[in-house]
């Protein structure tokens, strides 16, 4: 379903999840190129693109959606179609865009007079929405690197593994969204995209500088996950290593006793055998021994 609002001589048309009337509707009264309508009639996420008409613009933007029940991030789609005199934002489920456009709506509901005077204008508010919610995902991307910065060296590695590996999966995905976007953005700064109003472009070197913000926090905090994964690999190794150091001096212990009582076992006669104090002096002899080994493992320092 389209929904519409009327923002002065603009009109800003919104579309959740488009029916093939809804994509009809664009084509007979926008005459968008079929391969536009193509790419919102798609299910799957397109490749993010600017693409440059003579008398509109589109535009396929990524941006990453938290997901509270799995802590993933996710990549959400929106595309945009904007005109001289309208915008039209698509998405597939209820998000940002919509929430923007839900504002604006009760504020037109309200006949509230508008800031926003022109489709240029109207482009730079959704995507400085767009900007300052991902913003806060970012900083909780941050928020999740500094505590396991603290947390590192918890006992509980089980949970620090699991940490480290969603909060290293969320960075990647980041990574995925942003590299491939950032020529896109350049383009309205040097004026590849010339828009529709005039004295846009701090608007849109503000909008550069936002989404470079974000691509420079994203790159330092992969450059911090990786060290802090490569430094929790080191911990678990040097802890597995003590264990094995461990388990060794205990074998190495136990063999020689092994020996004697396996040797005392045999069904054959043996030294002191008959003495009636042959068990305390078989134990003495095995005790002597240990202490000896201890004394020797701790002169090794391997104790």
């Amino acid at each position: 379903m389209i929904e519409t609002i009327k923002i002065g001589t603009i009109k800003w048309h919104h579309i959740i999840d488009p029916k093939e009337e809804d994509l009809q509707y664009l084509k007979d009264n926008f005459y968008f190129h079929p391969l536009d309508i193509d790419d919102c009639r798609s299910k799957l996420n397109q490749r993010p693109k600017i693409d440059i008409y003579d008398d509109y613009y589109f535009i396929i933007l990524h941006f990453p959606k938290f997901d509270r029940i799995n802590r993933f991030l996710k990549t959400k789609e929106v595309k945009i179609f904007w005109g001289e005199d309208y915008v039209i934002t698509i998405g597939k489920t209820h998000w940002v865009v919509k929430d923007l456009f839900d504002e604006a709506m009760d504020q037109y509901q309200r006949k509230e007079e508008f800031e926003i005077g022109t489709s240029d204008a109207l482009l730079y508010h959704i995507l400085e929405r767009l900007m300052t919610a991902t913003l806060s995902m970012i900083r909780k991307i941050g928020s999740d690197v500094e505590f396991l910065n603290r947390d590192l060296f918890n006992k509980n590695s089980q949970k620090t593994i699991e940490r480290i590996s969603v909060t290293r999966k969320n960075i990647i995905l980041l990574n995925t969204i942003f590299k491939p976007q950032l020529p896109l953005f350049h383009k309205f700064e040097s004026g590849a995209i010339e828009g529709y109003a005039e004295n846009m472009e701090d608007y849109w070197g503000n909008i550069l500088d936002y989404y470079q913000k974000l691509w420079d926090m994203t790159e330092d905090y992969a450059e911090l996950i990786e060290g802090l994964s490569k430094t929790f690999d080191s911990l678990q190794a040097n802890r597995t290593n003590q264990i094995m150091k461990i388990l060794t001096l205990i074998s190495s212990i136990v063999l020689p006793l092994s020996f004697i009582t396996g040797l005392y076992g045999m069904n054959v006669m043996l030294p002191i055998q008959d003495n009636p104090y042959a068990f305390w002096g078989v134990m003495g002899v095995m005790a002597t021994l240990v202490v000896l080994m201890l004394m020797y493992f701790k002169m090794k320092n391997w104790m």
